[in-house]
């Protein structure tokens, strides 16, 4: 059940609102067409588990940063 997901990922960051957050970005980040988003987000909360730290769980959520070039 996703409620043992969610409490599982409670573990490093104990803020619900910032939790529920950092689960949006990373399911955005993460997802993929071909799956279902309901897939994506329990993936997305078994990685946040997983993680022992508040700043591990921060760079999973992080989006990659896009290069552009400069005009030189």
């Amino acid at each position: 059940m996703r409620s043992h997901l969610v409490y599982g990922a409670m573990s490093p960051v104990q803020n619900r609102y910032m939790l529920c957050q950092l689960v949006s970005k990373a399911t955005r980040k993460f997802h993929r067409p071909a799956t279902r988003v309901q897939d994506t987000m329990n993936d997305v909360l078994v990685k946040f588990a997983k993680a022992n730290d508040a700043e591990k769980v921060m760079a999973i959520a992080q989006p990659v940063a896009e290069r552009h070039p400069q005009a030189a």
